[in-house]
């Protein structure tokens, strides 16, 4: 540890009193570089070590943090115990893990049990088992455990969350969230190999839940005050990404890629009674106005993002049964993170939301205060993937969800 920091422990959680905060990056293709660069351009920050299993990543990585600070971190690549190695280093305190998302929770869960802080990208896991070895994990190690789950630091978001807290919608029964975009192209190469999205394409279910779910499940309470109890899901037949398959592998390679579905729905009941509709769609034909949408009933208000302008009805302030722009509200109820540091964060990537999970992740380090999306929630969010294959294989039978809370839903705060 650096002679400026000193372990302290903050009710189960061992948090770092440090003005630097030292790094390893895991998994640095597109993205994880893009993460890389926005953590680096904040103060107190250190690059000690670099991981990807791809050489032409890995030299690129080192790249992007010799021009940010003027020092090449190590890094690490050759050998099946590269990342191990990674981890047995003691002059690194925290991992940020960007590789594919199958690799997110067995990497997450090493890097807490090696006694490091972890920011892991979306989602956090594709297994029930994996959900339960990461919370098991952060409880254990004592360690902080964040997704950056940059959906929920979406300005209009955050101005709901606002709204919410403050009464606005009073009661809540319903919300929708939908990821529907299409992504065929990045399923397959031209090879005709599966890349790892290609893989999780093969499971019936939704597999990447957690941008629309990070949200709702913030304004309903989830985990604090309430919990998701079962789901139900169907899937249509696959007939999107095949058909591209066929146009650019031709007929016999597009036959042997197995995808499972075109789209699927998964209803949710919580704990409380409210009901979320979650669709999820990546492989159809279709222009992209936004990638993610959502909705949110109350008794005395209504919100919807499905057209891509968001839009709000509140009772007793709307003139009429009218729409009007949630724009008209975002000052009053301005969210304190854009209101200190939006100029900032407009600078980097996802319209800024990608700053404020980090710069969270680093609060959350130096300060001990709870982790505003932590192993928890991550799993429950994570956990559609695998129930929702589950369900929908099983002709939408239903399927109960994990308290991965073991009991402290109602108890929690954030």
């Amino acid at each position: 540890m650096n002679s400026n920091a000193r372990e302290t422990v903050r009710g189960k959680v061992k948090t770092m009193k440090v003005k630097t905060i030292r790094w390893a990056f895991a998994g640095v293709g597109g993205r994880g570089r893009g993460l890389m660069r926005t953590t680096l351009g904040m103060g107190g920050v250190e690059a000690r070590a670099v991981y990807d299993p791809n050489p032409d990543n890995l030299l690129r990585a080192l790249d992007v943090a010799e021009e940010a600070l003027g020092k090449r971190p190590e890094g690490y690549s050759a050998g099946p115990d590269a990342y191990e190695r990674l981890l047995a280093r003691d002059d690194v305190d925290a991992v940020l893990i960007a590789s594919p998302v199958p690799l997110h929770a067995p990497m997450a869960t090493a890097a807490l049990r090696a006694g490091k802080h972890v920011l892991s990208e979306v989602g956090a896991a594709v297994t029930i088992e994996q959900c339960w070895d990461l919370v098991h994990a952060a409880e254990e190690s004592q360690r902080i455990y964040m997704l950056a789950e940059n959906a929920c630091y979406i300005r209009n978001n955050l101005v709901i969350l606002e709204m919410v807290r403050k009464g606005v919608f009073g009661d809540l029964t319903y919300a929708e969230g939908g990821y529907v975009h299409d992504l065929r192209s990045g399923l397959f190469r031209a090879d005709g190999s599966l890349t790892w999205r290609g893989e999780l394409a093969q499971n019936a279910g939704n597999w990447y839940p957690t941008h629309p779910m990070g949200p709702v499940s913030q304004w309903l309470g989830v985990n604090r005050g309430d919990r998701l109890v079962s789901l139900v899901s169907l899937s249509s037949r696959e007939a999107g990404a095949s058909h591209l398959a066929r146009q650019k592998l031709g007929v016999e390679k597009a036959a042997g890629l197995g995808f499972a579905n075109d789209s699927n729905n998964t209803l949710i009941r919580t704990a409380k009674g409210a009901l979320i509709d979650l669709r999820f769609d990546v492989s159809s034909a279709r222009p992209c106005l936004s990638t993610m949408h959502l909705t949110l009933q109350g008794t005395t208000a209504s919100y919807d993002s499905r057209d891509a302008n968001s839009k709000i009805w509140i009772e007793g302030r709307t003139e009429g049964h009218t729409w009007e722009p949630l724009s008209e509200y975002a000052e009053e109820f301005e969210p304190a993170l854009w209101r200190k540091w939006g100029e900032e964060a407009k600078k980097t990537g996802h319209g800024g939301a990608d700053f404020f999970s980090i710069s969270e992740f680093l609060d959350v380090v130096r300060t001990g205060r709870p982790s505003p999306i932590d192993a928890v929630d991550a799993a429950t969010w994570s956990c559609i993937t695998p129930l929702s294959a589950a369900s929908a294989a099983a002709g939408g039978q239903p399927r109960e969800i994990p308290d991965f809370t073991q009991g402290s839903w109602n108890k929690r705060r954030d």
